[in-house]
């Protein structure tokens, strides 16, 4: 083993998500080597480096490689061996050999693939060599994943395929119906304003024809105005899920969700109904422009930004579906798949990669959601212009993708003092808890001066023990005691 410590500083970037993998390779290039290239092309990418041992402290100490040059060129042999891996997304420059203390290092730099080449799989099995990166290391792509890698490989949006066993009567009127005159209210002089409603649904990629010849609904068009109950035949997992939890000892004050019947459940009507219920939560103050009151502020502007991006951006083919939850003073929105431009392109902006492009075309002819990639970067402006907590963004990998969004509705001041209160609140309930144990407890004695510590715990259904420290932490202050003969004596102002 090598005497030299091994120079982390070079690879800095790579330790957020774990992205930094240190193998041996004494003999040879290790089997899980290509797990690694597997899971790091699937996931943000990372680096592989060879000749180096983790030690039991998580330090690195140097190995050295023997015959580094003929590792490398076996290395190129095989990613470029469709049979071992099925595309090699590395260049020249992203192997490369160190000396660290006169030991030789290989260092492989992962990227992460295109979505057009993931899943990126070994041994030339799709379903069995395909492999993801998290906290706790590479693990094998469940089925679901991998079949979602590969509906986002298509530069066609899954949303805009013709849902061909329903005709358009299958859209909810009342739906389109709303979506029309919003439409109007926004864009009276629109050539597309006063079409009939089936010319209007083709051009707003709701609608397109078979391959009968017949119109039927878009999958993006049945999301946006069908029933759930037709939903579901297309799309299975389909699920959403708002729920209120405003109370502590609730598991939610208010819900609403896709299934109930009492409603259409499509996307469309949740997206206005739940944005009404976030809206008349939100501790936001109107604002002026000259003597009139307005009451949409830039806060709900990014939430309705925020909601759309949450459709925009969901797999309905996966399972859980879409929550959004008003919990613990944030607004906190779910939905299945990853991101497909990765988290961070996505907090740099600029970049936009829908996965489902037909509805965002809707929400976007309503001039609700943007197209350029800037919308997280809005809801960041915002977000700090309000002096609130940073929002965070969470990629959740474990059988199927999910993307979580934590918008905090509260400033850091704010949040630490509802903390505060909430300790406070904690501890004078405990300690109001604890003296009325107590009151009970002396009433007890003065009723029963002989009465014993069992016949407390099933007077006062608690168990002994509590009993027993109750009066101990009573003795303490000089309310409780005893004297000679077992008697019970209340002392002070008990």
């Amino acid at each position: 083993m090598g005497n030299e410590t091994f120079d982390l500083s070079l690879f800095d970037s790579y330790k957020e998500g774990n992205r930094r993998e240190v193998k041996k390779g004494e003999g040879g290039l290790p089997r899980s080597l290509w797990e690694t290239y597997s899971a790091f092309a699937n996931s943000y990418g990372g680096v592989i480096i060879l000749g180096v041992a983790e030690l039991p402290d998580k330090s690195w100490k140097t190995t050295g490689l023997k015959n580094a040059d003929r590792l490398i060129k076996e290395f190129w042999d095989l990613a470029n061996d469709p049979k071992k891996v099925n595309v090699c997304l590395l260049k020249d420059e992203d192997v490369s050999d160190y000396e660290v203390g006169g030991d030789v290092v290989i260092v492989i730099r992962v990227p992460r693939a295109p979505r057009e080449f993931r899943p990126v799989y070994i041994n030339d099995n799709l379903f069995g060599g395909a492999f993801k990166r998290n906290h706790e290391g590479d693990y094998h792509c469940s089925p679901l994943q991998v079949k979602s890698m590969l509906r986002d490989q298509g530069e066609s949006s899954a949303d805009m395929k013709v849902a061909a066993q329903f005709g358009v009567e299958a859209l909810s009127p009342d739906t389109l119906s709303r979506y029309r005159n919003n439409f109007r209210s926004l864009k009276p002089a629109h050539p597309w304003a006063n079409l009939p409603d089936e010319d209007f649904l083709l051009k707003i990629g709701a609608a397109a024809l078979g391959d009968d010849g017949k119109l039927h609904p878009t999958g993006a068009g049945l999301l946006m105005f069908g029933n759930e109950y037709q939903i579901v035949r297309e799309y299975p997992e389909y699920f959403l899920d708002y729920r209120e939890v405003m109370s502590l000892n609730a598991r939610w004050t208010d819900r609403l969700e896709s299934q109930s019947g009492d409603w259409s459940g499509n996307i469309y009507d949740f997206f206005y109904r739940v944005f009404n219920k976030i809206a008349q939560n939100l501790k936001v103050p109107f604002r002026m422009e000259g003597i009139h009151r307005v009451d949409d502020t830039t806060v709900h502007q990014a939430i309705r930004e925020a909601l759309v991006n949450c459709f925009t951006n969901a797999d309905f083919f996966v399972p859980r579906g879409i929550v959004i939850k008003m919990e613990g003073g944030a607004l906190i929105l779910e939905n299945p798949g990853d991101i497909r431009v990765g988290k961070i392109q996505l907090m740099k902006g600029g970049q936009s990669d829908p996965r489902n492009k037909g509805i965002m075309k809707m929400f976007a002819l309503l001039e609700i959601g943007e197209r350029a990639g800037s919308g997280m970067g809005k809801i960041l402006k915002t977000w700090s212009e309000e002096g609130y907590q940073e929002p965070t963004v969470e990629e959740r990998f474990d059988k199927v993708e999910r993307t979580i969004v934590r918008l905090p509705l509260n400033s850091d001041e704010a949040q630490n003092g509802a903390n505060e209160a909430q300790n406070e609140a904690q501890n004078e309930a405990q300690n109001e808890a604890q003296k009325t144990l107590e009151d009970r407890i002396v009433e007890l004695i003065r009723g029963n001066d002989k009465i014993t510590k069992t016949e407390m715990a099933e007077k006062l259904g608690v168990s002994k023990s509590t009993i027993e420290r109750t009066i101990r932490s009573s003795a303490s202050i000089g309310h409780i005691g005893s004297s000679k003969g077992g008697r019970w004596v209340v002392k002070g102002n008990k």
